[in-house]
Formats: C-alpha cells, sequence, structure tokens
C-alpha cells in the first residue's frame, strides 16, 4: 500500500476544498488536495449562477474564462403570470454571474497550487483513519493502486453525497423533506433574455422551482429542484421539467447539449461541522442555502475560513476539536442567521398554493425590490404576515 503523509489534507475539488486548499497553503501548511475524479470541474451539477459580492473576501479575480453571463438581475415568475423583478446586487447568492463550472473549479484549484497545495486525481476515500479517537486521515485509492493519507488535519470537501461526515460519526441523515431532487438540461436553440436569471414558482415544481439562467446567445441552462418527500418515483423530476418546457414556446424548441441530475441538501443549519482532526465544508457540511439551493458562495467562504484554521492548528500542532472549533464559530457567525432564516421561509412556502404565490410574487411586483432575500421576505411580511408567523423575529438585520 501506498503511503502518503502531509499537513493538511482535503477531500474534494470542488470550489470549497479548492479555497481550503488554497488558505491552509498560503498559511504554510503542507497541503494536499485529492478529488476522485479525473477532470476537476466535471461533470458540471449547478444552474452554476453565483453573485459577485464575496469574491473579494476570498481573493477571486473575475475572469473571463470561466463567466458566460452577466445578468442584471432575477425575475421570479408566478403560476398565474406575475413577475417580480429583483437587482443583481441584491438578488442573493445566485445572480450577478452565470458561470462556465467546469473552467471555474479549474480556476480554483490552479489558485490552490499556485499558493503550494499538491493535487492528486483519480484518488478517492473509502473511510477514515483513526487514532486515539481522533480522525488522522483517509484510506482510499489513487489511481487504483490503494493508498493510506495521514493528515494533521483533513477537511472534507466532498461534495452533497459526502462520506466523511458519515464516517466520522459527526452527520445524520437528511429528512426527505430537506432534499430537492434536480435535473437540469443545458438547451440550445431557445429564446432567454439575456439581463435575468429566471425563477419560476409553484406546482410545477414541488417544493422547488424551476430555473432558467442564460448561458450566451439561445442558450440557456433550463432545471428544476423538487423536494424529494413529493417524488414518486425516480424519473419525476425530469418529467416535472419536461411537461413545463413543453408548455414554454421560447424554450419548446430547444435542444439539449447536455443534460445532468443531482440532489441538493435544503436542510436547516447542520448542529457540528467539527471533530477531532476534521472539518467540514461547503456542501459536504450541508451549507448549501435551503431557500434557493445555491451552494457555491457558501462553499468558498467556508472553504476560506476552514483553509486558514487549517493553517494555524498545524503551526499549533493542535488538531483537537477544541482548537479546530474556531472554524465552526466563523462559518456560524457569518452564515448560521440566513441559513435558519432562509430555511424557515422555505418550510413555509412549500405549503404554500399556487393562488397564494400568485398573491405574493404579485406583491413584490408592486414595490421597489433592489433587495436580497431577507428584504423580500421583509416585504412579504408586511403584506402577508400569516406568512412568517414563527421567524419574524430574523427579518432583522445583523
Amino acid at each position: 500500500m501506498r503511503r502518503i503523509e502531509t499537513q493538511v489534507l482535503v477531500v474534494g475539488a470542488g470550489p470549497a476544498g479548492s479555497m481550503a486548499a488554497k488558505f491552509a497553503a498560503r498559511g504554510g501548511a503542507r497541503t494536499l488536495l485529492i478529488e476522485k475524479r479525473q477532470e476537476i470541474g466535471a461533470p458540471v451539477r449547478c444552474a452554476e449562477g453565483v453573485s459577485c459580492d464575496w469574491m473579494a473576501e476570498c481573493e477571486v479575480a473575475p475572469d473571463p474564462r470561466w463567466i458566460a453571463t452577466t445578468p442584471e438581475g432575477a425575475r421570479i415568475h408566478a403560476p398565474g403570470g406575475a413577475c417580480a423583478v429583483v437587482s443583481a446586487e441584491r438578488a442573493g447568492n445566485e445572480v450577478g454571474m452565470v458561470l462556465e463550472r467546469s473552467q471555474f473549479d479549474k480556476a480554483l484549484a490552479e489558485h490552490a497550487a499556485e499558493a503550494g497545495a499538491d493535487i492528486l486525481l483519480k484518488t478517492h476515500a473509502s473511510d477514515v483513519l483513526r487514532e486515539d479517537g481522533a480522525i488522522v486521515g483517509i484510506v482510499g485509492k489513487t489511481l487504483g493502486e490503494d493508498v493510506e493519507i495521514r493528515a494533521a488535519i483533513t477537511i472534507g470537501a466532498d461534495g452533497f453525497e459526502s462520506q466523511m461526515g458519515r464516517w466520522a460519526g459527526i452527520q445524520p441523515p437528511l429528512k426527505t423533506r430537506d432534499v430537492d431532487a434536480t435535473f437540469q438540461y443545458r438547451l440550445t436553440n431557445v429564446e432567454c433574455d439575456p439581463r435575468y436569471c429566471d425563477f419560476y414558482v409553484g406546482s410545477a415544481a414541488p417544493g422547488g422551482y424551476i430555473w432558467v439562467f442564460p448561458k450566451g446567445p439561445r442558450i440557456a441552462n433550463v432545471g428544476i429542484g423538487v423536494q424529494l418527500a413529493l417524488l414518486r418515483g425516480k424519473a419525476d423530476t425530469k418529467r416535472y421539467l419536461d411537461d413545463w418546457v413543453a408548455r414554454q414556446p421560447a424554450l419548446a424548441r430547444g435542444r439539449p447539449l447536455d443534460m445532468v441530475a443531482g440532489a441538493v441538501s435544503t436542510c436547516p443549519p447542520p448542529r457540528r461541522t467539527v471533530a477531532s482532526g476534521l472539518m467540514l465544508v461547503g456542501d459536504a457540511a450541508r451549507l448549501i442555502d435551503p431557500l434557493t439551493g445555491g451552494g457555491i458562495v457558501n462553499a468558498c467562504l467556508s472553504g476560506k475560513f476552514a483553509g486558514e484554521i487549517a493553517a494555524g492548528a498545524a503551526r499549533a500542532g493542535d488538531a483537537g476539536e477544541d482548537a479546530l472549533g474556531a472554524y465552526e464559530r466563523a462559518w456560524r457567525s457569518r452564515l448560521e442567521r440566513k441559513l435558519l432564516r432562509n430555511w424557515l421561509a422555505k418550510e413555509r412556502l412549500i405549503t404554500l398554493d399556487d393562488p397564494t404565490l400568485d398573491a405574493v410574487v404579485t406583491t413584490l411586483a408592486e414595490v421597489d425590490l433592489g433587495a436580497d432575500t431577507l428584504s423580500l421576505l421583509t416585504q412579504i411580511a408586511r403584506r402577508h404576515p400569516a406568512l412568517v408567523e414563527g421567524f419574524a423575529e430574523l427579518l432583522v438585520r445583523v
């Protein structure tokens, strides 16, 4: 068996993993980033929308290589046809840029390598290594060869289907109402307004929504998320989307260039993301926005926090749970309140019928939105206070 030793091991080279590796290496830690696939960034498994307000903090400069379009804002469409427009600056984590994710992910991995991290492809974990109750690395395979990778600190960035938290015993199973099954086409030969990312709510996408994100002239990502608890069969998600697309004159003549199925967590903030020797980041930590299903921004932020904490822990020679707890405090301070508020909003919104959604979107269309998700919810609270019962106290900016 091949044996490798490092100070910081990052499992998964998506945005969270590459960001963690970058900041761990920059902090002086000997860092290894492993990816189970043979190509970083493939296959693409999201709508590829992202805001811009986090980039300076994470030291990511916009690059034409991975920017497909830069929409002006978002439009929220009700089942009955009402439409509310939101500016890009205030539309939340999904709007501002539509990425070429395969190139974006590669660019973040380049940044990690430039900071000093090593990268191994076709390398996956099959279990964690434990000593005296602490996680001290992983066992798995690299290019088909058995491997044992020992590390003072391991960062689990292995995505929504993460095994790292499960193996470490810190991540309970998700409820089906806290998972959305997703399906997306990249369609060509469509008509879409490049100024907007479009979101369609209502019974066409039970417990979720449909999105149309412009990717270029006559090309768009067209996808759907449906609450897993409301599905009867594996093919239902695609069927819901196909039925909806067929009813849209601007999209019905579209032809697929690719398609992808997956899932996202829409759960409340996790109770635990740290164990002795281990931190979970991004989708692996279930830090996806429960209301929008967006995960890229939270992945990058949590990866940065974890990388910085890992570097400090490596310098101090202390990878205990108390030392790594600084990471949990960092992401909770930045993200937890919004995650909880948006989960509570999601729980309420999935109970609404089409006429109520028509009324809500009509309300939003009547006011000057220029708003983020908090301001949207505040406007809803003013006109429809019953819809925010139980979490109105969270509608305060801090």
